[in-house]
């Protein structure tokens, strides 16, 4: 049983996760989804991103998570609680005005996290 964090700001974000997770998952593991809403943040926003994985993930149990703070420590504080075996995030939010790159959120992770982070690639926005 395998343990999946879904750490997304965004649709787009899930959907890449759920594209990569795939036929990866089974009916034996977990996925959780948490969408973190920023101060100046929109939750319905959250809401939306955390819900596209309940449609599009049917095999394993889904939970969605959604909270009010800084995303990097939210995610940090779950990746340790849940016992998480991979983290999946996108490189930056998944707006199209967004820079190329990564984003601040997914470079924390990157170097703050000692499960694996895997950054799934977002369709093209523009």
């Amino acid at each position: 049983m395998t343990t999946f964090l879904v750490a997304t700001a965004s649709v787009h974000t899930t959907a890449a996760a759920c594209d990569y997770l795939g036929e990866r998952v089974t009916t034996e593991d977990t996925v959780v989804v948490v969408s973190v809403t920023e101060p100046d943040g929109d939750p319905r926003d959250s809401g939306d991103a955390t819900n596209v994985a309940r449609t599009r993930l049917v095999d394993p149990t889904v939970e969605t998570i959604t909270e009010a703070g800084r995303p990097s420590e939210v995610i940090q504080s779950l990746v340790a609680e849940r016992d998480v075996d991979e983290v999946l995030i996108g490189a930056r939010r998944g707006d199209p005005d967004a820079a190329p790159g990564l984003g601040g959120t997914a470079a924390d992770l990157l170097v703050s996290l000692d499960v694996p982070v895997v950054v799934v690639p977002l369709p093209d926005l523009s």
